[in-house]
């Protein structure tokens, strides 16, 4: 009965670590791509920005 409940209880830890490990790769690509969706705005606002003042 002892043998039986550590591997349950080693199922349980390696789910866990499968779902923490996910939510980590998840968050990784999240910040990942806020980052850049920020950077590209900034671009595009110094490029209008630029472009309003070479018009005028």
């Amino acid at each position: 009965m002892l043998k039986r409940n550590d591997n349950c209880h080693s199922k349980i830890a390696i789910i866990i670590a499968a779902i923490a490990t996910i939510t980590a790769i998840a968050t990784t690509i999240t910040a990942f791509l806020v980052i850049r969706e920020k950077k590209r705005k900034k671009q595009d606002k110094e490029l209008d920005e630029y472009l309003d003042c070479s018009i005028q």
